[in-house]
Parts: C-alpha cells; sequence; structure tokens
C-alpha cells in the first residue's frame, strides 16, 4: 500500500473500529491483534504504541456517560494520527490493518441481531437472548383485551 491517502484512509478505519470496540466484551483480543501489529516495529515500538491506546481506552471507559460521545470522536481522531504515523513508519502493516478491520466488522455484523416487526397490528414481539420453550411444547399469547369504549 503505497500513497498518503491509502494510509490515510486504512487508518481512519482502524480507529474507527478501535474506539467502537474498545467499550466491548472483545477488546482484549483486538488488544491482541493491535500488539501483534504493532510489534512490526519492535518491542519497545509496540509497548510504547499500547500505552497510547491503553491511555485511549482508559479514557473513553472513565468518560460520562453525557460526554462519551464527544470523547470517542476525539479518540478516534488521535488514534487514527496515531495509526497513520505508524504506517507510515511501516508501510506493510496497512494490508494486515485493513485485513483487522474486516475481520471485526465481519464479526460484528455476524454477532449482532436484527429485528423486524412490520405490519403486526394487536400483536405482541417477543424478544429473547436465548431460546424460549414451554413444558408443553408450544408458546401462545394472547394480547390483552381492549376495555369496551361503547360507553
Amino acid at each position: 500500500m503505497s500513497g498518503a491517502l491509502d494510509v490515510m484512509q486504512v487508518a481512519g478505519s482502524g480507529a474507527t473500529v478501535l474506539v467502537a470496540e474498545m467499550v466491548k466484551s472483545g477488546w482484549e483480543s483486538l488488544r491482541g491483534a493491535m500488539a501483534r501489529l504493532f510489534r512490526r516495529g519492535g518491542e519497545e515500538n509496540a509497548e510504547v504504541e499500547l500505552r497510547l491506546l491503553d491511555a485511549a481506552r482508559q479514557r473513553l471507559a472513565d468518560s460520562p456517560a453525557s460526554e462519551r460521545a464527544d470523547v470517542a470522536r476525539q479518540l478516534r481522531q488521535e488514534l487514527l494520527i496515531q495509526l497513520a504515523a505508524f504506517l507510515q513508519k511501516f508501510p506493510d502493516a496497512a494490508e494486515d490493518l485493513q485485513e483487522l478491520v474486516k475481520r471485526t466488522g465481519s464479526q460484528e455484523e455476524a454477532s449482532s441481531a436484527t429485528l423486524v416487526a412490520e405490519n403486526n397490528t394487536n400483536s405482541q414481539v417477543i424478544l429473547s437472548g436465548g431460546s424460549i420453550s414451554t413444558a408443553g411444547g408450544s408458546f401462545t399469547y394472547q394480547a390483552p383485551e381492549r376495555p369496551d369504549s361503547r360507553g
């Protein structure tokens, strides 16, 4: 990958994924992948880069909920600069970072649920994080009766 535009694009995608993943349960896995990426610059360089990454995550985690979006936006900019500088020094890492961004995005898409409930007048939608079962093997729900509006 050559050219400043490519590096900036990859760094921007990387920064976006990093900030999004910082507050999720899969952070340690992503951090480990970033550590491997940063080791392309040597062990000492990797430690410095990871300290910056950890400090950014801590800032996001410590930020009040009302300020979290602003902190996340600021961190995306800072991480963009950090990743772009790293990729300028180690351009061979750009493909690895790009692959990591794709892999993380596809994992997120695969693990997220989508619900669409259309044209369900007089019905109820039930969401479950797991299976719903009953002893009899069937599930029946009757909507509450409406009060008689005839007066």
